[in-house]
């Protein structure tokens, strides 16, 4: 093979060349505290109130709101925003990878996952609960027993409420909390179980306002946390610093009042930065 010779113009093209590509290739810091062109935060996408993907293709929820203030204290714009569907099943793994910059996803703190990945937060206490018929009264125990309860495939609410408050119950399980939703409303199901935060975000939907209700039993203390790649403390200060900043603010009771509030839902107060409660 002959090779050509490098003259020293043609050099100098190569290493501008070589210098701009460089700088090009650092858009997006996914490693630090942020300040790039873009930021990827990983929400869900299918659950009304916390996090969904609209029909004209936006976004909303309460984790949406708490990602939008994030990211505006971490120096970005809502346009320079992606938005990442991260499934529960793939939230360690896309921070692993650093397909996402950050995880705002119904993400409950637990000492397994800790091993994985970093939270800050927590931003709100969550608890499971039931949702059922706006006319109908439910207590633990006896209450339950016998009652169909339903929740998705591969959760375990239903199953804690059957190994822990009623050994009787019926246990059904869907693909979907929508299916379960429209099991409820049409009296397939007695009872929908999971987080009361997921519960009030599908009761605020206008097709169930006023058919169904919290039963407001408290049956787990579940602290929402926001996940970060494993070893990043710089991110996890400055997004504890922004949830400090949102709550003080009232920016955080605002979300909570948007997202919850046509459900009534009886939220916590704001929790305290590093305040798990077991």
């Amino acid at each position: 093979m002959k090779l050509r010779k490098v003259t020293a113009a043609s050099a100098v093209v190569l290493a501008l060349t070589a210098t701009a590509t460089a700088c090009g290739s650092g858009d997006k810091d996914s490693g630090s505290s942020g300040g790039g062109d873009k930021i990827t935060i990983g929400i869900k996408f299918d659950q009304p109130g916390l996090g969904l993907k609209e029909p004209d293709g936006s976004y909303s929820g309460f984790d949406v709101d708490v990602a939008t203030y994030v990211a505006k204290e971490l120096g970005y714009k809502e346009s320079d925003i992606e938005w990442k569907e991260t499934p529960s099943a793939d939230r360690e793994t896309a921070l692993e990878r650093g397909d996402v910059d950050f995880i705002v996803a119904t993400y409950s703190i637990n000492d397994e996952r800790k091993k994985k990945v970093d939270f800050a937060g927590p931003y709100l206490l969550a608890h499971q609960d039931l949702l059922v018929r706006s006319d109908e009264k439910v207590t633990e125990g006896e209450d339950l027993n016998g009652k169909k309860l339903c929740s998705v495939t591969g959760s375990t609410s239903a199953q804690n409420v059957k190994n822990d408050f009623a050994p009787k119950a019926q246990l059904q399980q869907t693909g979907t909390y929508s299916e379960c939703m429209d099991g409820l409303v049409s009296g397939a199901v007695d009872a929908l179980t999971t987080d009361d935060s997921i519960l009030a975000g599908y009761a605020s939907q206008e097709q169930y306002k006023g058919k169904v209700k919290l039963a407001g039993l408290k049956l787990s203390n579940e602290n929402y946390g926001i996940g970060v790649k494993k070893g990043d403390t710089e991110m996890v200060d400055k997004i504890n610093t922004a949830l400090e900043k949102m709550v003080a603010d009232k920016a955080w009771d605002k979300a909570v009042e948007d997202n919850f509030g046509p459900a009534d839902y009886k939220n916590e107060p704001a929790p305290k930065i590093g305040d798990i409660v077991k």
